[in-house]
């Protein structure tokens, strides 16, 4: 066993206008993005309404007809916006797809340069899926341009480094069904909801799944569980944020293992929000994190050019 902690902070310290809570959760976050890549975060701005208004919208739409569902997945959207039906994403490195289904919100932004932005898709048989999903949308990019300027205090930047390449980037909100068990050959052949994987992004902020099963893997390679309570959220540093401070920040592989035998006919539901920046971010490795003792690991890229290699990774692009 691992004697490794995830840190549990507070965001009003970081708003609270107090130098000293400031400091103290700069430091705790950092510390712990350094150490294992996750913190679990209360008072994040999402209420409890809200998070409980959305749960329902998503669960209504995951209970339609699989016949329904599939006409908002759209193939030449690789998986951006919409649905994405049952095992059809496989995490890197692995041949067996995850036993999930997705639905994906992205940015919306109007009058400005929207390539590469595809419109989002709203089913029209759950009509309050469009009003939470945006508004959970907008809440948590807000809360991760808060978490990027306390993360820039740590690694020694000026605080509102992320704000401008962050800016109507590329982020989705992710619904996530981990449907029902019913077939225990998927099981005995290694299927699991979720293999382990990293994220792509630069941080990821979680909104609680509905039942157990994230795990974090530590550096010394055993499995941490992650069970926020129910007003908490999970929040873990992406690959992208990883390339950038060449791996001073980590970019933890996890997963969401099987439920007890008892459970696997049981659903789990969870809204991860993966906050991405403008496609034109560089990616190069900040000077500051690279020493004679941490020499530079990473080609450079764009945060752009890096999606679309991750995304022909994952069979979502072809």
């Amino acid at each position: 066993m691992t004697s490794v902690e995830i840190a549990k902070v507070d965001f009003l310290d970081f708003v609270s206008g107090d130098a000293e809570r400031k400091e103290k959760f700069v430091q705790e976050i950092g510390d712990s993005f350094a150490e294992i890549g996750f913190v679990i975060v209360k008072n994040h701005g999402v209420s409890k309404e809200l998070r409980d208004k959305l749960y329902e919208a998503s669960k209504k739409f995951f209970e339609l007809e699989d016949t329904i569902k599939d006409q908002y997945e759209i193939e030449s959207l690789a998986g951006q916006r919409g649905y994405t039906g049952k095992k059809k994403e496989t995490a890197k490195g692995s041949e067996i797809p995850d036993l999930k289904e997705f639905y994906h919100i992205g940015q919306n932004i109007q009058g400005e340069n929207t390539e590469g932005y595809p419109e989002n898709i709203w089913p029209s048989e759950v009509a309050e899926f469009k009003t939470y999903g945006e508004e959970v949308y907008k809440t948590f990019e807000d809360t991760g341009r808060n978490l990027l300027k306390a993360i820039a205090l740590y690694l020694g930047l000026y605080e509102s480094y992320f704000d401008s390449k962050i800016e109507n980037g590329n982020s989705i909100l992710r619904l996530l069904h981990y449907f029902p068990i019913e077939n225990t050959d998927e099981i005995e052949d290694g299927a699991i909801r979720a293999a382990a994987h990293e994220d792509i992004n630069l941080i990821t902020l979680l909104m609680g799944g509905s039942a157990e099963g994230l795990q974090a893997q530590a550096k010394d390679g055993t499995w941490v569980d992650v069970n926020p309570e129910p007003d908490e959220i999970v929040i873990n540093i992406g690959d992208m944020l990883q390339r950038l401070t060449n791996n001073r920040l980590r970019s933890t592989t996890h997963r969401v293992i099987n439920p007890r035998k008892e459970l696997l006919h049981t659903s789990r539901y969870s809204t991860p929000f993966f906050l991405h920046p403008k496609s034109e971010m560089d990616l190069t490795c900040l000077k500051s994190c690279i020493s004679e003792s941490n020499p530079k690991r990473y080609d450079d890229t764009t945060a752009g050019n890096y999606l679309m290699e991750r995304l022909k990774e994952l069979g979502l692009l072809k």
